[in-house]
């Protein structure tokens, strides 16, 4: 077993072990040394017992009986069942004594008498070669179908990791890589506040055990995905100095029941002796899923005994020794309720996605690495991002370098982090789908007709860009909105024009046209949710009243809707379809009105972004007022 040794990022150099034989190859292990040497000595053993027997000349038994009775044999070895020795002969090609071997029918007295008599210096002795023969045909056999089983079994075991491998997988990150501390995470200040409580404790436990408190065994942090939860882990492991382990909760399942269980209780064996640290458990829903109510079987059972281990050894451990337990997860919804109990994950801190605020906090840690243009202004980057995760800016960042470096620039631009949102967002560009005249000109309308009433209506966010170029599978344009400040929350009044809007392109087809086509399918499908969670969800509606119609269950923190149980008769299903229906219906007749009054700007919008394809919001609102007057 090898040991490797790390020294802590506190200036101390206390050393962690760790078993690292999972991460080395087959041939690099002692074993395969101690069983290749094995190999080695029986092959060099019987390659030895061969030439012996190669230099010997095998002659017959009744051969040899002549040549002790020509008193021709020197000396003899007898055994049981063989006869070898040297004949007084001598070899023609060699000029030296000839040697010989036979195999006699039986031994008996006579042949001894004989030998005597004759003169011949024999030996008798019992076959001693058990040994050679029993390492030849039972341990070489043996030993190679062990050694080609291994080399199979590591083989399956994912990449060197074999099916009876059953050691630790933990990493612990050394201090000779770069330190992370709260200055490299930038936005959750509410996160990191509450974890620069957990890093005080570590530093010293003391503090709270004075007031006669204890410091936290557990703190799960929950958030969507990409929202840094798992660099605040590493933050906080920075802060304090301590060690780190880390492991995610899929590495704790294996293929046998009762591994999981076992690499938990040797994380904690190893926390509990290296003290103060912290214990990092990424993806927790992994491992601790709610239990079922029926019997277990297979996997699930395996999944069960790792978590019942965990619940076990969150109890057993005092809280004054310095360990501390860190999870994170995006799905507590699905977490088994023994694990969020008091005692156990004592703190739960939310990771939610940034404010505008925190975005342009994030972009600025990320572009301080890329040499920006002189235009860049990362605060439009971050109002044109609402609802991005820190991942998300950060691929952002990237994406906008790509394309400096796609153009051969020498500095990335604000043109640069547009494309990068639009790709993101929309899509890539398929410049190769080239829209027929006639089609082109449809998409002109259907565009203009958004832009035109998100200027108009009094709640609209102002226009930040329009486009006719088709992006990602099916879009053929878009309009693009920037909010002057964030919300978290919308009145009936801009629900209404947001409807409103999302009508717009489909009313400026019908108004130019004549009639409509398929391109406001998506428009229609987010109006009419728009609509239906205004009547059931938000009681916005006379009829109905501020009552809430179904049961939705929803992931708090993915921001999906599962499926909906109706909690209402057949006739308030109808008339929840009709004042739906009617709402749809009174927006878009206040479309039309919009489009009516102002057909002469849509013309005017229409006709330049055919031409340009592309035009921001500043162009927009100069053609609108230009076509007023």
């Amino acid at each position: 077993m090898k040991n490797n040794k790390f020294t802590l990022g506190n200036g101390k150099k206390p050393e962690i072990e760790i078993n690292k034989t999972t991460k080395e190859k087959f041939w690099q292990s002692p074993n395969f040394t101690f069983w290749l040497y094995v190999l080695v000595i029986l092959i060099s053993f019987q390659y030895y017992q061969g030439f012996q027997q190669a230099r010997q000349e095998e002659i017959p038994y009744s051969e040899f009986l002549t040549h002790v009775q020509n008193q021709e044999v020197a000396e003899a070895v007898v055994t049981d069942q063989i006869i070898s020795g040297t004949l007084k002969l001598t070899d023609d090609k060699t000029g030296k004594p000839r040697r010989f071997i036979t195999v006699p029918l039986m031994w008996n007295n006579d042949l001894a008498l004989t030998l005597e008599k004759q003169g011949v210096k024999y030996t008798v002795r019992h076959n001693s070669d058990w040994l050679g023969k029993f390492l030849m045909n039972w341990v070489l056999p043996i030993g190679l179908l062990f050694l080609f089983w291994t080399w199979m079994a590591k083989r399956m075991g994912n990449m060197g990791k074999g099916m009876l491998n059953i050691g630790n997988k933990i990493h612990i990150h050394p201090a000779d890589l770069p330190k992370v501390t709260f200055d490299d995470v930038a936005g959750a200040e509410e996160a990191k506040q509450e974890l620069k409580e957990s890093v005080d404790f570590l530093k010293d436990p003391t503090q709270i055990q004075a007031l006669g408190g204890r410091m936290p065994k557990g703190v799960l942090m929950v958030g969507p995905p990409g929202t840094g939860k798992t660099l605040l882990a590493r933050a906080v492991a920075g802060e304090s100095g301590v060690p780190f382990f880390s492991i995610s909760g899929s590495e704790f399942i294996e293929m046998f029941v009762g591994v999981g269980a076992a690499r938990v209780r040797e994380l904690f064996e190893q926390a509990r002796q290296k003290a103060p640290c912290i214990i990092f458990i990424d993806e927790l829903d992994a491992i601790g899923r709610s239990r079922s109510a029926g019997p277990a079987m297979g996997g699930h059972d395996e999944r069960e005994q790792t978590l019942n281990q965990i619940l076990t050894e969150m109890d057993g451990f005092d809280p004054s020794t310095g360990v501390v337990v860190m999870a994170a997860t995006n799905r507590p919804e699905i977490l088994d309720k023994a694990l969020l109990r008091a005692g156990r994950f004592d703190r739960q801190i939310l990771v939610d996605k940034p404010d505008l605020r925190d975005r342009e906090a994030i972009l600025k840690l990320h572009a301080a690495k890329l040499k920006l243009g002189e235009d860049i202004d990362l605060k439009i980057v971050a109002k044109r991002t609402p609802g991005f995760v820190g991942a998300d800016l950060e691929n952002i960042c990237n994406e906008a370098a790509i394309q400096a470096l796609r153009h051969k620039a020498k500095s990335v631009t604000m043109k640069d982090f547009e494309a990068a949102i639009d790709r993101i967002i929309a899509g890539p560009e398929k410049k190769h789908r080239v829209l027929n005249p006639a089609e082109k000109n449809r998409v002109a309308f259907h565009e203009s007709g958004h832009a035109l009433i998100a200027a108009t209506v009094p709640t609209g966010d102002p226009v930040h860009k329009v486009s006719i170029i088709p992006r990602g599978v099916a879009a053929l344009g878009y309009t693009m909105q920037l909010p002057v400040e964030e919300k978290f929350l919308s009145t009936e009044e801009e629900l209404r024009d947001q409807i409103t809007i999302l009508l717009g392109g489909r009313v400026a087809e019908e108004i130019v046209f004549g009639n409509v086509s398929s391109g406001a399918s998506n428009d229609l499908e987010r109006a009419s949710e728009i609509a239906r969670s205004m009547i059931t969800r938000l009681g916005m509606s006379e009829k109905l009243g501020p009552i809430t119609y179904g049961k939705q269950q929803e992931l708090q923190y993915l921001g999906v809707h599962g499926q909906e149980e109706r909690n209402f008769s057949e006739a308030t299903a109808q008339m929840i379809d009709e004042e739906t229906r009617t709402l749809i219906e009174g927006q878009y007749s206040q479309a039309v009105m919009i489009i009516q009054e102002k057909k002469k700007a849509l013309h005017a919008l229409a006709a330049r972004l055919e031409e340009k394809e592309v035009i921001d919001g500043e162009v927009v609102d100069q053609i609108i007022a230009a076509a007023e007057n």
